[in-house]
């Protein structure tokens, strides 16, 4: 996870030689391309989608047009597009669930594993565990974990939501901790923030849209980034790893998918759409105002990382017992 991860963040756009229009068979859609969103209009994901999505139809020279197919966690989107015809039509952008949902949902008429063709990854989104100051007087991780253990079983923790990516990077930083606090999911990353201002839980992992401004006005402090590698906008927050977890990684992040059985001249200029898109000046600038890191991996190194998190994703789930309702 990490070295595949740190290839696509350090590689970044400018070192990787963009792929032009002459360098893959001319493949051109018939038709204005459907891409899927598995969640409501305003998130993340939705995000991401509708900032490609107009320079990548300009550069296929067809529209690509966002659907929301919001529901089940993103399974049904991700089924729209398991049904569809491997024809580069009908693509989808999707999120960290993507490698969690195989272990969590039962009954899909699909095989996350098998029912698609991954295409690029083509942003990571860190996150900051943040506290606040006026409650946890640690300032740095190791601090934090010593606070922690002296009031074993009276704390507890926010998370944007059930299996969320917040919620599984928190698991994983208590699983390497050796610390038990009881999680408290919320209906998104705000309300968390709320109560974590409030006092009524210990921390939080934020995105870094949501909890940057919060930690520069002073009223929440950044222990920790999630990344293997410090962040742009906030370079003297140090990694969770740096603070004696070596290893530690955990990003929510997006990629784009096709339906399997993509032929390689059609996965190869979707790819190369999509590195179009985030070399463009507009969507970078977009990108680092939700503090989204652009990164636009090959399809052999996404697919790889794929199944790599899927074993990583399925690994954790276990580990801390998580369900869904």
């Amino acid at each position: 996870m990490t070295n595949l991860t740190r290839r696509g963040l350090g590689a970044g756009l400018l070192a990787v030689p963009f792929l032009g229009r002459g360098a893959a068979a001319q493949w051109a859609p018939a038709r204005p391309i459907r891409l899927l969103a598995p969640y409501p209009p305003g998130g993340g994901v939705d995000t991401t989608s509708r900032l490609l999505a107009t320079p990548m139809g300009a550069f296929l020279g067809q529209p690509v047009v966002v659907e929301n197919r919001a529901g089940a966690g993103g399974s049904i989107a991700a089924a729209e597009l398991a049904r569809s015809a491997p024809d580069g039509q009908t693509i989808m952008i999707d999120a960290l669930a993507h490698t969690v949902n195989p272990h969590l949902l039962r009954g899909l008429s699909f095989d996350y594993a098998t029912a698609f063709t991954p295409v690029s990854q083509v942003v990571v989104l860190p996150q900051l565990l943040v506290v606040n100051p006026a409650v946890v007087p640690a300032k740095t991780l190791p601090e934090f974990v010593e606070w922690a253990k002296a009031r074993a079983g009276t704390l507890s923790y926010g998370s944007s939501g059930n299996a969320t990516a917040a919620h599984l990077a928190a698991a994983l930083f208590l699983n390497r901790a050796g610390l038990e606090i009881q999680h408290v999911p919320y209906r998104g990353g705000t309300p968390a923030l709320q109560d974590l201002l409030g006092g009524a839980i210990s921390f939080v992992f934020g995105t870094v849209s949501s909890s940057l401004q919060l930690a520069r006005d002073g009223r929440l402090r950044a222990l920790a980034v999630s990344t293997a590698t410090r962040i742009p906008s906030m370079p003297e927050v140090p990694t969770v790893a740096e603070q004696g977890f070596a290893g530690y990684e955990l990003n929510e992040w997006n990629g784009l998918y096709a339906p399997a059985g993509l032929p390689p001249a059609v996965t190869q200029r979707l790819y190369e759409a999509a590195r179009h898109a985030l070399a463009d000046a507009n969507v970078r600038a977009r990108l680092e105002t939700l503090g989204a890191l652009p990164v636009g991996t090959e399809p052999p190194v996404f697919a790889r990382y794929v199944a790599e998190q899927r074993e990583i994703m399925g690994r954790l789930v276990r580990d801390a017992k998580i369900e869904v309702g």
